[in-house]
């Protein structure tokens, strides 16, 4: 955060990141919210040309990533985080203050034009979706499985969820994710208690993993809609603790709805997105 702050970043600068999940990744995003900047999270999987476009769009004013070679067509200064992770610079809190109406970060999402749309996304938004939220009561004991594309706003619960209620991120990569065996394995090992899946990797994974989802404290799942076999399945396991089907699109800041599934019946469709979370309003319009 010193190191961006005397580089010139104000409150209210979008800084891109191009980094994988991992501890850098972390210690980014708390720089730039530190330095009251705002981040901007880029798959490092896309065309550079992609990149650099997006960057543009949002302003950015630098990019914090690791492969510095990687990005070919940025036109904004691009700095390795590795240095700033050396433990050099001061420790001491920058001390600056930001309202809850500032934003935190901005995600693209595929935008109804076909062209990538950014979402801006305040402080309080993020409190809201994590802290007090009434869906799951996540503690200085828990483990949450980070696991989405940090360019996808799964990716905010997976992260904050854990910082700002004292518990642990478990970064799993996406060779790990991907693999059904070494991912149940991986849930055990790390002693992981709270995990999302999209609906995709929920229906597949209910059929070859059910057992090791069933030993979680929390099972979040959304972001298409969802059958009830699915859930049936992971009901029969007898676990875990609390089965909960979320909804939200990236503008309500990853989740606007949840339904906990207690029982469903063999023959169910899809799954009720339910009722909003905690600290949220949410309106049903008819056609006009």
């Amino acid at each position: 955060a010193h190191h961006l702050i005397a580089l010139g970043v104000k409150p209210g600068n979008r800084i891109a990141t191009v980094l994988d999940r991992s501890v850098a990744l972390v210690v980014a995003q708390l720089a730039v919210l530190k330095a009251g900047g705002v981040y901007v999270p880029i798959d490092r999987a896309l065309p550079s040309a992609r990149q650099g476009w997006l960057m543009a769009d949002c302003a950015a004013r630098l990019v914090l990533t690791e492969g510095v070679d990687e990005l070919v067509d940025v036109t904004i200064p691009v700095l390795s985080i590795e240095p700033l992770m050396a433990g050099t610079g001061s420790s001491a809190d920058p001390g600056l203050t930001l309202s809850a109406e500032a934003a935190a970060y901005v995600m693209y999402t595929s935008g109804s034009t076909g062209l990538p749309k950014g979402v801006v996304v305040l402080h309080r938004a993020v409190n809201r979706l994590v802290i007090n939220n009434g869906y799951a009561k996540i503690d200085a004991r828990d483990r949450v499985a980070w696991v989405g594309n940090p360019a996808f706003d799964a990716s905010t619960f997976e992260v904050w969820t854990p910082l700002l209620n004292g518990g642990c991120i478990i970064a799993l990569d996406a060779t790990t994710v991907l693999n059904p065996s070494n991912f149940a394995k991986s849930l055990e090992q790390q002693r992981v208690t709270t995990l999302f899946l999209t609906t995709a990797l929920f229906n597949k994974y209910t059929s070859s993993i059910a057992p090791a989802l069933a030993q979680l404290k929390y099972l979040l799942s959304g972001g298409e809609a969802s059958d009830g076999p699915s859930f049936l399945r992971l009901l029969r396991e007898e676990g875990p603790v609390r089965l909960i089907h979320c909804y939200g699109p990236t503008e309500t800041t990853t989740f606007a709805t949840v339904c906990e599934i207690t029982a469903i019946g063999e023959t169910f469709g899809r799954v009720p997105i339910g009722r909003p979370i905690a600290n949220t309003r949410i309106y049903l319009l008819d056609g006009h």
